[in-house]
């Protein structure tokens, strides 16, 4: 399934040199590299031919991009073609075929921001991104005039279709994957507020007491205990002496 939409944009000359390679290879320009990064296979291309401001060919990406240092292709003004991407043809008009793209313009989405009369500054650049709609839009009138209309939109239909059914299962299978958490019961607040309680009332080892002291643990923790431990020590005073008591008498 195609991630993206391309337009490339060249001169005549650079078009059938990729035409005679028989749209095996396709260089892009060095000033759009972050772009260039993002054409994958199954991405798709239709060529816009500056100039005579024609469209005419479309094509599918077979392989990502290489640096290559040299190539068929001509400077386009300062720039080189440094990055290469392997493709192979869908649609190729011949030469009486091409499609004035001023007659197709006013109905992209591509050119909306633009006057009508200045549609063409919109395709300033080698590499722009199009929408689906306009990619599809193209070629289905690139395929009426090289294989008729009604053939022309059965198979677009069924592209269509196609794509629909593969953008329906990707998502079935997203949806059906396990999460990372799958099976796990979520954890609530107050569970988690309990985990911190337990971890603080864990016993951390003391050290002994040294001789004639008290150990920590008989030392009495709260004031109920402190209260317990005074009346049994005041309960185990010694009794008196009776001989005392008597000489006293």
């Amino acid at each position: 399934m195609p991630h993206n939409f391309w337009m490339i944009n060249c001169n005549e000359q650079n078009y059938n040199i990729t035409r005679d390679l028989g749209f095996t290879k396709q260089a892009l320009k060095a000033e759009y590299r972050r772009k260039v990064q993002r054409v994958e296979p199954g991405d798709r291309i239709i060529y816009y031919v500056t100039g005579a401001r024609v469209f005419t060919a479309t094509a599918t990406v077979t392989r990502s991009y290489e640096e290559v240092n040299s190539g068929p292709w001509i400077k386009e003004g300062k720039t080189a073609w440094p990055y290469h991407i392997r493709i192979k043809p869908n649609v190729v008009l011949d030469a009486e075929q091409y499609i004035d793209a001023g007659l197709l313009a006013y109905r992209l989405e591509y050119v909306r921001k633009w006057p009508p009369e200045d549609w063409y500054m919109a395709f300033q650049g080698n590499l722009h991104l199009l929408s689906k709609n306009d990619f599809f839009l193209l070629e289905t009138e690139m395929r009426k005039l090289r294989d008729g209309r009604d053939l022309a939109l059965r198979q677009v239909d069924a592209e269509l279709a196609a794509e629909e059914e593969r953008s329906n299962s990707q998502r079935e299978r997203r949806r059906r994957a396990p999460s990372r958490n799958a099976g796990r019961p979520p954890r609530s607040r107050s569970s988690e507020q309990g985990e911190d309680r337990a971890q603080s009332t864990v016993e951390t080892p003391v050290a002994p007491a040294e001789e004639g002291q008290a150990s920590p643990e008989s030392l009495p923790t709260n004031g109920r205990q402190r209260r317990n431990a005074r009346s049994r020590s005041g309960s185990r005073r010694p009794a008196a002496d009776p001989k005392q008591s008597y000489d006293n008498g």
